[in-house]
């Protein structure tokens, strides 16, 4: 009778934990009225399928299917405008990099059914702070590398043979134009945080050229982040969002309140010069100056901005996003925030 009595209160304990962690994956808004289907059309496999066919034919097939698009791939990120579209399309089936590397996207991406399912909640989340927002047309392509997240007129490509993994042979290829250190980046987990980044900087919260000081750019790239966190599934992890290893990761926490020292202490807040500021925004290995036996993790001056930014939503909890995200003073949102680091 008393091993009965325990078991039942091990179920209540187990009913408690599974509602506590509901509710705690509850903090979204919920977008289910939001009628929202995102489709990603498959140029990739559209343009590949034409390799057997008519080029004139295959052309105009893509150039009715594709429109701007088509035009932009074709001109812009395989070719240029010295050569025709047949030209063009001619060299790139005869170009067996281009055979080997349509094989391998295809054994990555076979289906893109899930990356579909979370842009649709993602775009929902959007839709729901920004209903005017529009959702671009998506389409997937590879072009040798060229680019991965173009937006282009009413577009938005997603240059699957930059998120193969990151163990694909190819980025072993190519790393002299592209580092380990980004290439490691190149998985499928990282699409939909790349084309949400891509969709807010270049779509909804462009960056304005007169925040050219430290903190306006530490500030802004905090509030994309900060973004992100509102609209992105509460799976994708913080180092995802970033960029970042977890390593890198937990040493930015270790060690946040000496970067934040670092920075008052070498007057950096309000420095404009951009050859000062921009080891503290770009992309790298490490942050040079920073750390011991670069284990620092790069563009630290973003990081910090994200964590301002939401001890400033912490602290002013009736602050909306979309307020956060029209504010342009950023010395109010420093000081608001109260933040000091220890």
């Amino acid at each position: 009778m008393i091993h009965n009595v325990k078991i039942s209160q091990s179920y209540l304990f187990f009913l408690f934990i599974i509602t506590f962690l509901s509710c705690k994956q509850s903090s979204k808004p919920d977008v289910s009225t939001i009628h929202l289907d995102v489709k990603i059309e498959r140029f990739d496999q559209d343009l590949y399928a034409g390799k057997e066919k008519d080029l004139k034919q295959t052309d105009l097939l893509l150039q009715k299917k594709y429109g701007v698009f088509y035009d932009d791939y074709v001109h812009r990120m395989v070719g240029n405008f010295n050569y025709s579209n047949e030209e063009i399309l001619s060299t790139l089936y005869k170009d067996q990099a281009y055979y080997d590397l349509n094989k391998e996207k295809d054994s990555v991406f076979s289906s893109l059914t899930p990356i579909e399912k979370d842009l649709t909640q993602t775009f929902k989340y959007i839709k729901y702070y920004y209903p005017k927002a529009e959702v671009p047309r998506f389409i997937s392509f590879i072009s040798g590398f060229a680019v991965q997240t173009p937006i282009g007129d009413n577009y938005m490509g997603i240059g699957l043979d930059m998120f193969l993994g990151k163990d694909s042979k190819f980025y072993m290829a190519i790393v002299e134009s592209v580092p380990l250190y980004l290439s490691r980046r190149f998985t499928p987990t990282y699409i939909v945080p790349r084309v949400t980044e891509t969709y807010a900087r270049e779509e909804l919260f462009r960056e304005k050229d007169e925040d050219r000081s430290l903190l306006s750019k530490m500030i802004y790239n905090g509030k994309i982040l900060y973004f992100m966190d509102q609209v992105l599934a509460d799976e994708v992890p913080d180092s995802v969002k970033i960029g970042y290893t977890s390593k890198q990761l937990e040493w930015c926490k270790t060690f946040e309140s000496d970067i934040w020292g670092y920075y008052l202490a070498n007057d950096l807040l309000f420095e404009t010069d951009y050859q000062k500021i921009q080891v503290f925004l770009s992309e790298g290995p490490f942050t040079p100056g920073l750390g011991e036996k670069n284990e620092s993790a790069p563009k630290l001056g973003i990081w910090i901005g994200w964590q301002i930014v939401k001890k400033y939503m912490r602290e002013n909890p009736t602050v909306t996003l979309q307020q956060l995200m029209t504010e342009k003073d950023m010395q109010k949102i420093l000081q608001a925030a109260k933040y000091k680091p220890k």
